[in-house]
């Protein structure tokens, strides 16, 4: 991740605390402002790599391409004391423009999970989904899976996702979801954009990955890669791929 000037801000455990009260609307600002001041893990600016690689039918030849993933969903707090937080797509946008990232495909969604080398089992809530304490709840359910290993971790969360259904659905204000995958991969939440975009519940989390994307040795911008029709199966396998960001 880029640098962001760190401040010592609330930890993981006082946001909660500070935010159980707030609708989404504090919450979001809340939250934006602490990450965008630099208040978050450090473990989570090291982005990971994850390798991807599409075939020319007609020559054969290999495309190769790496891009650069957060080890875990956006996060507020020091190593010590942190936690996951849950942010509308347009809160999530806000912090991706500033840190020089985008939010992943259902493909990359599907890619980070195969990649992670924490798998761990989606663990559903039914009651207050959306409140701030089940959030932290969840949160907390999770680190108890985790016990600490380290490492790219996969199938906690469903992740706000960039898809071509967005801009194709009838209803405005959408966001699109996919993903918290079982073990043996298999998602849970089909790509789905049945919700408004201001609804934000303690499943859905925000993965960053950094902008640039390395193709056969050469960067480019993820936009670029997303509007060549060959070049764009290396992050998307929607038929339509040409949703880049939230609005804000």
């Amino acid at each position: 991740m880029p640098a962001a000037n760190k401040r010592e801000g609330v930890s993981g455990s006082e946001f909660y605390s500070l935010a159980a009260g707030m609708g989404w609307q504090q919450r979001d600002s809340f939250a934006v402002k602490e990450i965008l001041n630099g208040n978050m893990p450090g473990f989570l600016r090291s982005f990971v790599p994850i390798d991807v690689f599409i075939r020319d039918s007609v020559t054969g030849k290999k495309i190769n391409a790496t891009y650069y993933a957060a080890p875990d969903y956006l996060s507020i707090g020091n190593n010590k004391n942190w936690a996951r937080i849950n942010i509308t797509p347009m809160a999530a946008q806000q912090v991706a423009d500033s840190f020089h990232c985008f939010l992943p495909t259902r493909k990359m969604v599907d890619d980070i999970y195969q990649a992670a080398t924490i798998k761990l089992d989606p663990v559903p809530m039914y009651a207050f989904r959306d409140s701030t304490p089940t959030m932290w709840q969840h949160h907390l359910i999770i680190e108890g899976q985790r016990k600490e290993r380290q490492g790219l971790v996969g199938g906690i969360k469903k992740d706000v996702v960039i898809s071509g259904a967005i801009s194709r659905d009838k209803r405005a204000n959408r966001v699109a979801i996919y993903g918290w995958h079982k073990p043996g991969g298999k998602p849970i939440q089909p790509l789905y954009t049945g919700h408004v975009n201001w609804y934000v519940d303690y499943s859905q989390g925000i993965r960053l990955v950094y902008r640039k994307i390395k193709v056969n040795g050469n960067w480019m911008d993820y936009t670029d890669v997303l509007k060549d029709a060959f070049l764009q199966k290396l992050l998307c396998d929607e038929p339509d791929c040409d949703f880049y960001r939230y609005a804000y």
